[in-house]
């Protein structure tokens, strides 16, 4: 995560830069005197949260914020200024947040737990999962490809099911809705389940699939998941909700109703 910290006042600029890096350790944070200097360092770097102090010379905090949302839209503009008469127009930038001099770690900490862009924490596990939304499933931030769809299926409702072991009787119906647990049906399972494991096999990840002879679960803690964040009240995943989960698969209207 890239941040800015930008104000026209050395002693100004080493407080406030000092602050952001307290409330946010794993954060790698730029300080710039000169708004010119900051525009170049996005223009080539990107920033995922500007920090702008607002009475500046030569270029004002608003003029560099409008600016930077030129380059990025998303990136999370937080005024930094001694000035309060500045908030409407600061808000009408839609800024994430409006700090007063000296902004703390505490209060720095506090305006970033409440972006209006959710920033996602750099994957730390191989794999990650994207329930918001469609479910989609990534290796090294790779999008997975799968020849069937109804394998990737099956993967999302392991997922689901957050770790708890899943029969091959309840994967049965929960994939096809429908139908008797034939012989054929069951060799179509074998055959997805060879598929998933096949795909996240290539993928360096074959140990997040535990199967037993007639279960099979997924291990929750060597995978990222904004679902699984967003129980921990993680904020980039409480804050990206928007009411839609795993939205293409029927079965999970049941997890979408348990998260309003």
């Amino acid at each position: 995560m890239n941040v800015i910290a930008v104000d026209d006042e050395r002693l100004a600029l080493d407080t406030l830069v000092d602050s952001v890096e307290k409330a946010l350790p794993e954060a790698n944070v730029y300080g710039f005197s000169k708004p010119e200097k900051a525009l170049e360092f996005v223009s080539e770097s990107g920033a995922d949260i500007a920090f702008l102090d607002i009475k500046m010379r030569g270029m004002t905090g608003l003029e560099l914020a409008k600016r930077l949302k030129d380059i990025n839209g998303n990136v999370n503009i937080v005024f930094v200024t001694g000035y309060s008469e500045y908030s409407l127009d600061a808000f009408r930038l839609y800024a994430s947040d409006y700090l007063l001099k000296p902004a703390t770690p505490q209060a720095v900490k506090q305006a970033t737990e409440h972006l209006r862009n959710p920033i996602k924490p750099s994957p730390t596990k191989k794999i990650r999962f994207q329930c918001f939304g469609n479910f989609e499933a990534y290796a090294d931030d790779k999008p997975l490809v799968f020849g069937r769809m109804k394998a990737k299926e099956l993967l999302a409702y392991l997922v689901d099911r957050m770790g708890a072991s899943v029969t091959m009787g309840e994967l049965m119906a929960v994939i096809w809705e429908y139908g008797e647990d034939n012989y054929s049906r069951q060799s179509n399972l074998r055959n997805l389940i060879a598929e998933v494991r096949r795909v996240l096999s290539e993928a360096g990840a074959e140990n997040i699939i535990v199967k037993t002879r007639n279960s099979i679960a997924i291990n929750r803690e060597a995978v990222d998941c904004d679902y699984y964040d967003f129980l921990r009240h993680v904020p980039y995943a409480v804050n990206s909700y928007r009411g839609e989960y795993m939205a293409q698969y029927s079965w999970a209207e049941i997890t979408t109703v348990a998260l309003k």
